[in-house]
């Protein structure tokens, strides 16, 4: 008989959207966990009928059901970070936001509000219900679509995203990682990725936020689906590591050139980012 030869890895849960089509939602946060060494444990807010060509139907699950598996999770495993995706509805986002109000680790927030169309997936209510979910996170990720929906300015430029951050930030928010991947290409050129980072931690010359801005190459490619899952749930893995929120977003933004230029060639339409390459040394 062999002798057993455990791992006590850290544990970070994703609460989320289930993604058929495996390339964003949970599946992609799970991987995402998993590469950088953390046992990722998950809460299902919806199911969704999707593939690499669209979204064809979202069925979102009972408050009450969110809350029963968040409650399993917690009663068992010593949670050290949750991250927060597609939430689907006011009264889940605001369930989630009561679950975590006593939860003392980091808690990143990917406020899952608009398609890669444009298209905005939450009712103006389950928006509106985002504002005490944001003040309660360590770190906000949104892409600009959606900081343009939590503060009501649009954010085109690299300028746009940092004030967009500071509002998050004003909100309550420790910080805000505003995500270029969708700001207009000629505001930072079309082969350059602009990602800000606002922390409420003062900078000491300014006495104000500290702005950090990470520029990386944008990869010539429409499969980018789940790489907004995939970054999140990496940096929420490296807080659950006891990395800083500066160190884990330095690591995570540099690695995600590298999941989207290795990215899934999978289906009919566009592919999404491959997970696995994270965490790679």
């Amino acid at each position: 008989m062999s002798e057993y030869d455990p791992v006590d890895p850290p544990v970070a849960l994703t609460v989320a959207g289930s993604d058929s089509g495996g390339g964003a939602g949970v599946q992609a946060d799970l991987t995402a966990m998993r590469a950088h060494g953390v046992f990722g444990a998950s809460v299902v807010t919806a199911t969704t009928a999707q593939n690499t060509r669209g979204v064809e139907d979202v069925n979102p699950l009972p408050a009450d059901h969110v809350a029963s598996q968040y409650a399993a999770v917690a009663d068992d495993f010593d949670v050290a970070a949750v991250k927060t995706g597609m939430l689907a509805t006011a009264e889940v986002v605001e369930t989630v936001t009561e679950l975590v109000a006593d939860f003392d680790a980091p808690l990143v927030v990917d406020p899952v509000m608009v398609a890669a169309t444009g298209d905005r997936l939450l009712s103006p209510a389950a928006e509106d219900a985002y504002e005490d979910l944001v003040a309660a996170a360590t770190l906000v990720t949104p892409n600009a679509d959606e900081a343009a929906v939590l503060t009501g300015d649009p954010v085109e430029t690299p300028a746009d995203a940092e004030a967009a951050g500071r509002e998050l930030v004003a909100l309550g928010a420790d910080a805000a990682l505003v995500k270029g991947g969708h700001l207009s290409e000629g505001a930072v050129g079309e082969d350059v990725v602009v990602d800000t980072l606002v922390r409420a931690e003062g900078d000491s010359e300014s006495g104000g936020p500290t702005v950090d801005r990470f520029e990386t190459p944008r990869i010539d490619t429409d499969a980018t689906h789940g790489s907004g899952c995939a970054l999140s749930s990496a940096i929420a893995a490296r807080l659950a590591r006891g990395e800083s929120v500066r160190g884990a977003v330095d690591v995570a933004v540099e690695e995600m050139t590298e999941a989207v230029r290795r990215g899934y060639d999978v289906g009919e339409g566009p592919g999404a980012v491959n997970p696995t390459v994270l965490g790679e040394e």
